[in-house]
């Protein structure tokens, strides 16, 4: 008898204004029934570091609040957690969130602007090292969809010892995993349940990026997904992944683009961008984000497909292509084993050729 796996729920403030002054204090097993994500721990600490300490910043509605620890840039207040690691003389911090406002770009979006390069941690998953934001040696990787950042603040940490310890990450609550993952982005998403601002953020290796301010996303209800894309001509899955959520975005006159998110059991994921030509904010050919990365036009069916990739191996992989019905579409790839140059290039393919979008574009047309 096949059971279906029960979607994730999790607590939440009723007000901005009640979050906590200072990010209390908490262990990362209680912390995770306060999360829409999965709340990773360290099984084992860098050598001479005996100190762990985590603290939990608590969804709540948006709302602009002197509490500690809440993002500058927005008025949102999504769930997150912290845990510094210190001992002997060094000090780094691991920060954990669901990246739900854009697709992260590149899988690393802490990373952004500098060289990385990826390692595998085993089951598949990579790591990116590399220098964050502020300067930092640093290392970022999404771990079943939670997107996990690490950042040396004080001292210095080998590569070996920031690939160990996120190959060391072990869920907190092992039955919450399923959950979350059963769930649909668009039920995760902080910006897909609250009318938070936008912030315009690179979302890949070719430039795409949605205006800052009032979030222009209308998602459609979880349970209509799959009727909503047969009515665009838009396939439910795509080789190992399928569609969990959809929305259209615009700007209320003439843009108007449809975003489809496909997840696999494991947690990657693709999103496709689709509109009619010329009736978005995909323009073509495509320009070069300034982010280091390979850039190649491969052939599809004897049509151009722009194609941007980190990594041949393992991605983080971003094409732009059209299709013959007269739309204009890109696909956008996390990181990992099996999501590198060649397969990506097959998804395209598979996509493409499932397409059927003339005629039944109702939302683009």
């Amino acid at each position: 008898m096949s059971t279906t796996v029960p979607t994730w729920r999790w607590r939440t403030l009723a007000r901005a204004a009640d979050l906590d002054p200072v990010p209390p204090t908490i262990a990362e097993a209680q912390a995770q029934e306060w999360c829409n994500f999965v709340v990773w721990r360290p099984s084992a600490l860098p050598a001479g570091c005996d100190t762990a300490v985590g603290t939990l910043r608590r969804e709540a509605p948006p709302g602009r609040t002197d509490a500690a620890g809440r993002t500058p840039w927005s008025d949102a207040n999504p769930a997150a957690y912290r845990t510094e690691i210190s001992g002997g003389g060094r000090r780094l911090r691991i920060k954990q969130f669901l990246y739900d406002w854009a697709f992260p770009a590149a899988d690393h979006p802490c990373l952004w602007g500098g060289r990385t390069r990826p390692v595998e941690i085993g089951d598949g998953r990579v790591v990116w090292l590399g220098t964050d934001y502020l300067g930092n040696r640093a290392g970022s990787a999404r771990l079943a969809r939670t997107t996990v950042e690490l950042s040396v603040l004080e001292g210095e940490f080998a590569d070996e010892e920031i690939v160990g310890l996120f190959a060391a990450l072990r869920p907190a609550v092992p039955e919450a995993v399923p959950r979350i993952l059963a769930t649909p982005f668009s039920e995760l998403s902080y910006w897909a349940r609250h009318p938070a601002e936008m912030v315009s953020v690179p979302t890949g290796v070719f430039v795409f990026r949605r205006r800052g301010g009032a979030h222009e996303g209308e998602w459609v209800p979880s349970g209509d997904v799959a009727a909503f894309l047969a009515g665009q001509g838009v396939p439910v899955s795509v080789g190992g992944f399928r569609a969990d959520s959809a929305a259209t975005f615009g700007d209320g006159s003439s843009v108007r683009e449809l975003e489809v998110v496909y997840a696999s059991a494991s947690g990657d994921e693709l999103r496709l961008v689709a509109q009619r030509a010329g009736g978005g904010r995909l323009e073509f050919p495509p320009k070069r984000e300034e982010h280091p990365a390979t850039t190649e036009v491969a052939d599809l069916d004897g049509r151009p497909v722009h194609l941007g990739y980190l990594s041949a191996a393992y991605g983080a992989c971003d094409a732009w292509w059209r299709h013959p019905d007269g739309y204009e579409l890109r696909l956008l790839g996390s990181a990992g084993a099996g999501m590198g140059r060649e397969a990506f290039l097959g998804l395209v393919a598979e996509l493409d050729a499932a397409l059927r979008l003339a005629g039944n574009a109702e939302v683009l047309g």
